[in-house]
């Protein structure tokens, strides 16, 4: 009977462990999704330097994430944070049925998508290693900080039953409002607002690289959310839950913004459904374990529209943010995670469930929005005062290709 009972066992790791592997693969093949989306949204003569910059958010952040960032986050909490280092070889306390190594992979996905919605924001006009250091500094410490709070067994907000199933909150919100404050510091692009204070449009210089980094980025998701299950064995009911929800949303915040393009402008802008879409997976990303299908695409309508009203009103605002990061993340990260507490269907407001659930849900985005917010801007005025953290105008009117790395994106040969 042991030997059966071992035996099963060991189907359960290999299975789990073949499906965690899938998903955190899906996750780390992401980052090809924000460095084209990136790169097409903004103008040829900085497209490659975005994507350095994606670049030193896998290279940077995740040696960071292994030296300390997973320590942090997964280590022995105090429901705050926790000090260990490296990967840890004892049980995390997390049922999990695959390794800790696979699982620290799998983690690194989620920490190194949290910088790269930052890197977006900060396009045209950042100096290299001054993001590079805030990268370490994200990875290493700010986003495991968070990360304990929510997915740690003895973090605050997980004690609480703050749910927050793939990262709305942990990995969008947190990003977003990151980027909000980097974005306000650094200022904006030369000749994106004039001096009478009108918004110029700089258009990206290729978008249907962006729509492919988009479809990456929506391809993505679909190990991001499923594979928070960390495992198939048992769970098959909730990965299919998980599955229909995430493309309903994603669906429905496409169709929204189509609409609400149209009819506002008179011409689909397809820029903004491509943030359609990616606000409404945004959304779900929270709740996909918790919402029914049509609560599901509710939602993503919802996060289609919101995206497009984020968009304009931090236009408003003078902060320029070239790929729509703050809006798409941030905005829709918060309005995710709050939608938990109206749309579970236990426990969720409109479900009968009171308003408990809601009342964990704000306490939880608005205090991980503040402390990214926060400390994101006091670590950028800390870089501004010292290294300094923008390039050139000289180099800024040539373009950051050319004069970090020496070369062009394209070429007439």
């Amino acid at each position: 009977m042991e030997e059966y009972t071992q035996l099963f066992n060991d189907q359960v790791f290999a299975i789990n462990t073949v499906w965690v592997a899938l998903c955190a693969a899906l996750i780390f093949f992401m980052e090809a999704g924000f460095a084209l989306l990136e790169a097409g949204f903004v103008r040829a003569k900085n497209a490659m330097s975005i994507i350095a910059k994606v670049i030193i958010d896998v290279t940077f952040g995740g040696i960071a994430f292994f030296v300390v960032g997973f320590g942090i986050a997964y280590g022995a909490s105090n429901g705050w944070f926790a000090l260990d280092f490296g990967i840890m070889d004892r049980d995390l306390g997390l049922g999990l049925t695959v390794s800790n190594q696979l699982f620290w992979f799998i983690q690194l996905g989620f920490a190194i998508a949290a910088i790269s919605i930052v890197s977006g924001a900060l396009a045209e006009r950042m100096k290299l290693w001054a993001y590079a250091i805030m990268v370490v500094f994200f990875c290493g410490i700010m986003y495991p900080l968070v990360a304990n709070w929510v997915w740690n067994p003895n973090g605050w907000l997980a004690v609480r039953g703050f749910n927050d199933f793939a990262g709305s909150a942990a990995v969008h919100a947190m990003g977003g409002f990151s980027a909000l404050a980097a974005a306000i510091v650094l200022g904006p692009r030369i000749g994106k607002y004039s001096k009478e204070g009108n918004s110029n449009t700089i258009p990206g210089h290729n978008l249907p690289l962006a729509s492919v980094g988009a479809f990456i980025l929506w391809f993505g998701w679909f190990g991001f959310n499923p594979g928070s299950s960390l495992g198939a064995v048992g769970n098959w009911e909730l990965i299919g839950a998980v599955v229909v929800n995430t493309f309903l949303a994603s669906a429905a915040g496409g169709i929204a913004t189509m609409f609400y393009t149209y009819f506002s402008y008179g011409k689909i802008d397809i820029t903004m459904v491509i943030n359609g879409i990616l606000a409404g997976l945004v959304s779900i990303t929270a709740g996909c374990n918790v919402v029914g299908p049509i609560s599901a695409i509710i939602i993503g309508l919802i996060a289609g529209i919101l995206v497009d009203l984020a968009v304009l009103f931090f236009d408003k605002m003078k902060v320029d943010d070239p790929v729509g990061a703050v809006a798409v993340h941030g905005v829709n990260g918060l309005f995710g995670t709050v939608a938990v507490g109206f749309f579970a269907a236990e426990g969720g407001l409109l479900f009968g469930g009171g308003v408990a659930l809601l009342i964990t849900q704000l306490i939880g985005v608005v205090t991980i929005g503040l402390f990214s917010f926060s400390i994101t801007f006091i670590l950028m005025k800390i870089l501004k005062s010292t290294i300094g953290i923008r390039i050139s105008s000289e180099e800024e009117e040539a373009g950051i290709d050319s004069v970090s790395f020496g070369v062009k994106s394209y070429t007439n040969e």
